[in-house]
Formats: structure tokens, C-alpha cells, sequence
């Protein structure tokens, strides 16, 4: 389904998200009515239209919109879109008016299979927005692919990781989870999972992967996914601290929409 302000959307409206690609989204796994981090998407929502549009967003009414789309049992993921219909390209300097796109679509099953990922140096613009233009993100996934690989891995020109094409990236050591210190979008699954298991931040590099034990991709599509190689380099396709990241994410109570 898809609805914008709670009825369903016009060719139009449609045509102007299209064309003018401008806006911010966040995408939930719902379970059963519920969803892990409820407060963290909102948040994110509310955040995100301050940085892309400059006004505030209603999240109760986002919520209403957001209730309707659920259904009562069974999975799927919500995508809740924030952009202005009445912008376009010559006056996207006028005063927005964001409207909500509410859509869903088929949640896969998890968890899913390892990812081999090639790294390239790449930084998404304004890359603590999650916002919709993803040409860039998706530009490097095709070309991992055409090589071989699943998805692409960013890092800056120093070779420091920041993150995946769509997802965050984890390290593990001995029992504890490092996290990339580098600017990047903070997902609502890795933010979870900082509070659910003992974490550290620190800066990594291409050449200090080799140094871990393990590493895995994240966010609320993939679950706690493990990374089984990084360009040439192999890692392991099981980890026991992943399979326990795992039970930890799954064990966190979902909040009802």
C-alpha cells in the first residue's frame, strides 16, 4: 500500500518524489503490530526534518498514518517517507511543506546469508540524514556487484570505514562489539544494540579488519548479518558473538504503532 496523509497517493504526488528526489525517510521491521526502537525512528524523523527542511514534523500524526498501514499480525516493513510535493527543482528554496508517505512491503526472512563486500571511497552527502537521494550508495552497490561482491563498504581517503551502502558495520573482539568512529548514519538496529551488549568506538582502517575476529552488517532489513569477506580478506561466516548479538536484538521488545 501507499498513502500520503493517510489516503492513497496520486500520480502527481508521486511524479513529484520522483522527479525532485528530495526528502528524508526511516524504514521499520514490524512484528506482530510492533516495532524494535519505535522512539529511535521517530526521533529521526523528527530530527532529520529540522536538518533537510527546517521545520518541525508531527510525529503523533506520523504515527496515526503509520498505525494504518500495520496489520494486525504477520511481518513486513513500513517505510515512512518525508518530502514536499509542491517542491520542485527551480524553487526548492521556498518554504517546504513535507507531507508523510506511508508504504510497505514484504519483510524476508532472517537471518540472512553472509555478504562479501568491496570497499571504495565514498561519503554520503549529509551523511547523518537518512535521506532519500541514495544515487551514490547505490551507484557503488551496482559496481560491487558487476565484481562479484554483495554491496559496496565506504570508507574516506585514509582508508577509515564509516559504513555500509545502506546498513552500519561492526567488529568483533574477543566479546566485545567496536563500532566505526567515523561519521556516518547511526541506525535504530545499531543503536539497540550498543544498549543491549558491551561496545567500544574506535577508528578503523582497511588494514586493521585483519585484527578482528569478526564482523557483521546491521539495520532493520538484514538483522545482525555477518560479513565473510572485505574485498580480498576472509572473515567468518559464524561468529558466537554474532549469533549472540542476535538473541540480544531479537530479545529487545518491540513497542506497539
Amino acid at each position: 500500500m501507499a498513502e500520503l496523509n493517510g489516503s492513497p497517493i496520486g500520480l502527481a504526488d508521486l511524479q513529484a518524489l520522483a522527479l525532485t528526489n528530495f526528502g528524508h525517510f526511516t524504514s521499520m521491521r514490524v512484528e506482530d503490530g510492533r516495532v524494535r526502537g519505535l522512539d529511535l525512528h521517530f526521533a529521526r524523523l523528527q530530527r532529520d526534518c529540522q536538518a533537510v527542511f527546517g521545520v518541525d514534523l508531527d510525529t503523533d500524526r506520523v504515527r496515526e498514518f503509520a498505525r494504518r498501514a500495520v496489520p494486525a499480525s504477520g511481518t513486513c516493513v513500513v517505510r515512512i517517507t518525508v518530502f514536499d510535493p509542491g517542491m520542485d527543482l527551480g524553487h526548492v528554496g521556498d518554504d517546504a511543506h513535507p507531507q508523510v508517505l506511508v508504504t510497505t512491503r514484504p519483510a524476508g526472512s532472517l537471518p540472512l546469508p553472509p555478504l562479501r563486500v568491496q570497499s571504495v571511497v565514498f561519503t554520503r552527502d549529509m551523511p547523518l540524514v537518512k535521506s532519500i537521494g541514495l544515487f551514490g550508495s547505490l551507484r557503488h552497490r551496482r559496481n560491487a556487484q558487476r565484481a562479484g561482491f554483495d554491496d559496496a563498504l565506504f570508507t574516506d581517503a585514509q582508508s577509515v570505514i564509516s559504513e555500509g551502502g545502506t546498513w552500519n558495520i561492526g567488529f568483533v573482539k574477543d566479546d566485545r562489539v567496536v563500532w566505526p568512529d567515523a561519521e556516518c548514519l547511526v541506525g535504530t538496529t545499531m543503536e539497540l544494540l550498543r544498549q543491549a551488549h558491551p561496545s567500544t568506538a574506535a577508528q578503523v582502517t582497511l588494514a586493521d579488519i585483519a585484527g578482528y575476529d569478526a564482523a557483521f552488517a546491521t539495520n532493520v532489513g538484514i538483522g545482525v548479518r555477518a560479513i565473510s569477506g572485505v574485498d580480498g580478506l576472509a572473515l567468518p561466516a559464524t561468529h558466537p558473538v554474532i549469533e549472540q548479538l542476535r538473541k540480544e536484538y531479537n530479545e529487545v521488545p518491540g513497542d506497539l504503532i
